[in-house]
């Protein structure tokens, strides 16, 4: 299976607004200038981490700050624990965090909140050793924050099934709802009572919404 799939959108940025709508509307204190936009590299996503304790999508050339607060952060490694367990059991891959960087496509370092890559996706079978390996996840999930705006997320979305990823998770701690999506089009939503699963991808994983934030809500 291919790892990385074909080129990501062109640039076509002549203004600030033009830039402002390619990267979904994403709030302007997140879109780094240095280095200028378009012309930012991976090294430059890995230098950030390194000097400035900052971590940065790479957006078509643009580096963009990913933001997550304490409650997304808990929700989670919640989802880590239990998704990485049963992967583990079952021995089907990988299961990565909020740092995990990925090059889904040329010029696009996506970091999902939480990633399954299974063994068939890396090359034979084995664990790269790059820092930001060149592959698209099965499933990738998005713990949403409040700065996160409908253009990005949209735009995020369409970028993770051009790459080739066959399930998406966007789970908002706000509604307390969890958006699967099996394409860009493809979209249910559950509410608290709902239960995720893992569809074709992770037969037999399932994740009760209702306990899922209960783990927020512990006094």
């Amino acid at each position: 299976m291919s790892t990385v799939a074909a080129s990501s959108p062109p640039i076509v940025w002549t203004t600030v607004a033009d830039l402002f709508e390619q990267l979904g509307q994403v709030p302007p204190d997140r879109i780094r200038l240095v280095p200028t936009p378009g012309t930012a590299t991976e090294q430059d996503v890995l230098d950030l981490v390194d000097h400035a304790d900052c971590i940065c999508e790479l957006v078509d050339g643009v580096l963009v700050e990913k933001t997550m607060g304490y409650t997304e952060s808990v929700l989670a490694g919640v989802i880590i624990r239990l998704l990485g367990g049963f992967v583990e059991e079952h021995n089907l891959g990988f299961v990565s965090g909020e740092a995990g960087m990925l090059r889904i496509l040329p010029r696009q370092v996506r970091i999902p909140d939480v990633a399954f890559v299974s063994w068939e996706r890396f090359p034979n079978g084995k664990l790269p050793k790059t820092p930001i390996p060149a592959v698209a996840p099965d499933l990738a999930v998005e713990v949403l924050s409040d700065s996160n705006t409908e253009g990005e997320m949209r735009r995020k979305l369409q970028d993770y099934f051009t790459a080739g990823v066959r399930l998406v998770w966007y789970v908002d701690p706000r509604t307390r709802t969890a958006s699967v999506y099996t394409s860009p089009e493809q979209c249910m939503v559950f509410d608290e009572n709902g239960t995720l699963t893992g569809g074709d991808v992770l037969p037999g994983f399932e994740l009760s919404l209702k306990q899922l934030f209960a783990k927020i809500d512990r006094r």
